[in-house]
């Protein structure tokens, strides 16, 4: 109950803050009056879809559209907030400074200042256009991003060695009207023509039968020389719903994991494979989910069994937060590792060499790209 008094006082301050910022600007009384209507009906909208969450089903498009449109409308609203605190802050000591130097004032709080409110708006609008990006346009603008990494310990016989990576499917997210657009992705993962094609994670929401209208397409993927692998995501689990039973969790669990060969992929259970080019061998390691927040069924011990430190290893993790708390400090040295998981750049912006953002950031430390830690790399793919 407590947690609620806290919610609903945080969400009232939020408001009025950025209501203030909104008055500021402008005094036309139809605009604020709209925006308060439109305020009003969104919450109102909000709090009845968090009623209507069926934990036996778990999410589904409403859920999704429910979480974005929180994100969108509350995001900014509380950059909004903390602006217009700070400025409040400062008339509050700007107050007391001229209470006890005697100067005389008509109010002890100076009015706000409109360029604070429009600073406040501005910088309010970069989530919020970055959000109605992502929710509308970003999901579906697939992009091939290239990098070319050098290891000074890789086989020669691997030297231009090409991997093609794609991540979080989230297939029960789809509809029949997406279809040109994801037959559109499946294209351009072919027409790379790479060695290997790895999937790291998350072919579902939740539910095995999400991937059912989409296994066809999703095997018209070519088998590249070197095959195609994957691991899974911490959504493939199906722990985000409430089941009938231990049994039928189980079964649906079986059923994701069949989703994955029936797609043409062969999933790597913590284990690896060793890759032949020439005579010459490096490793492909295959982890479960293993996610700071999140189901920790990853196990790098048994995924590298048999692998020397000297062996090249490129390893598959679906969580981006297993390479900072495990991987890139292990003495089993990990030479590359490829994750997915964050929404990353679907929720954000980049200008390419001067400016990349999204909110991720503040949870992940690699939410989007290549990082590298004394040569030993990840790389995130950006959703």
């Amino acid at each position: 109950m407590l947690r609620w008094i806290f919610f609903i006082v945080f969400v009232v301050v939020v408001e009025l803050y950025a209501f203030q910022a909104i008055r500021t600007v402008t005094r036309l009384r139809w605009l604020l009056y709209a925006y308060q209507a439109i305020s009003f009906f969104i919450i109102l909208y909000i709090a009845w879809s968090f009623t209507q969450f069926d934990r036996s089903v778990g999410q589904n498009r409403q859920t999704l559209f429910t979480m974005g449109l929180l994100l969108i409308t509350y995001l900014p609203k509380i950059v909004l907030a903390v602006f217009m605190l700070g400025e409040d802050i400062i008339r509050v000591i700007g107050g007391l400074i001229r209470m006890f130097v005697g100067e005389k004032t008509d109010s002890f709080l100076p009015d706000r200042r409109r360029f604070v409110s429009m600073a406040a708006l501005g910088i309010a609008a970069i989530p919020f256009l970055s959000l109605l990006y992502g929710m509308t346009k970003g999901k579906y603008n697939y992009k091939v991003r290239k990098k070319t990494i050098y290891f000074p310990d890789l086989p020669e016989n691997f030297d231009g060695f090409t991997i093609t990576q794609i991540s979080d499917v989230h297939s029960g997210s789809f509809a029949e009207g997406d279809r040109k657009d994801i037959e559109h992705a499946i294209k351009m993962v072919n027409e790379q023509n790479s060695d290997i094609v790895l999937f790291t994670g998350d072919i579902v929401n939740t539910h095995a039968h999400e991937m059912d209208a989409w296994t066809e397409s999703f095997n018209k993927i070519k088998t590249p020389p070197m095959g195609k692998f994957s691991v899974l995501g911490n959504h493939d689990y199906g722990e985000y719903v409430t089941w009938p039973s231990q049994a039928e969790k189980d079964a649906n669990f079986a059923a994701i994991k069949d989703q994955y060969r029936k797609s043409g992929f062969k999933l790597l259970l913590n284990e690896h494979v060793k890759l032949n080019k020439g005579g010459q061998e490096i490793a492909l390691v295959g982890v479960e989910n293993w996610g700071h927040n999140f189901k920790k069924a990853g196990d790098l011990k048994k995924a590298s069994a048999g692998l020397s430190k000297e062996d090249f290893k490129i390893l598959m993790s679906h969580d981006p937060s297993h390479w900072e708390l495990e991987v890139k400090h292990s003495d089993r040295n990990f030479h590359l590792t490829l994750s997915g998981h964050t929404p990353g750049l679907q929720f954000g912006i980049e200008i390419p060499g001067v400016f990349k953002w999204s909110p991720v950031q503040y949870v992940y430390k690699q939410w989007a790209g290549l990082y590298e830690h004394v040569g030993r790399y990840v790389y995130v793919n950006g959703g």
